[in-house]
């Protein structure tokens, strides 16, 4: 792990806790956070020493970020993470520098479960050619901001709507609460 931020409202929507993986094989020119790069710098924690992490943060949050580095280099422990994030009812954010098309076309499992795991994805490599200070989550406009959740039941990219992800967690929210 290269990082962990406790609390932003810029890495995706919602107070959030992001976690900063350590190593990226994309090493995009002008990349915020170059010093993520080498997979053997960083500090090594395990699932249960991050989820334990998680537990022990009590301020609520609307979710956690996975970010980089790369996550999906991690994609396995992620996942087990995300499914920990998930018992505190929180969503889950992942960063990538792969496309979501090479992540399906990996057949990688571990890529598949954080995918899976995963309610938005950020996807592509930062371009700084195509850098806007105005887009919402991301660096540069060929990224793409995907609602994994309604991409899976269309079969098709569905770009994020925070209108239809506010609405899908009020009903979600209704459907568990108890009268």
């Amino acid at each position: 792990m290269s990082g962990i931020t406790q609390e932003s409202f810029v890495d995706g929507p919602g107070l959030r806790y992001v976690i900063f993986t350590q190593g990226c094989p994309h090493e995009c020119p002008h990349c915020q956070n170059p010093e993520t790069w080498d997979a053997n710098a960083g500090e090594e924690f395990s699932v249960k020493q991050v989820s334990r992490m998680l537990r022990q943060h009590r301020k609520p949050k609307r979710g956690i970020t996975f970010s980089g580095g790369e996550p999906f280099a991690q994609a396995g422990e992620l996942a087990e993470v995300a499914t920990a994030a998930r018992q505190l009812g929180w969503d889950v954010v992942t960063y990538t520098g792969f496309t979501y098309e090479e992540l399906i076309e990996s057949n990688d499992e571990n890529m598949l479960a954080l995918l899976s795991a995963s309610d938005i994805l950020i996807d592509g490599k930062y371009v700084h050619e195509l850098r806007a200070l105005s887009l919402q989550f991301r660096g540069s406009s060929n990224q793409r901001v995907i609602d994994v959740v309604e991409t899976r039941k269309e079969g098709r990219v569905v770009l994020w709507k925070e209108k239809r992800d506010v609405a899908r967690r009020v009903q979600r929210n209704v459907g568990t609460k108890k009268v």
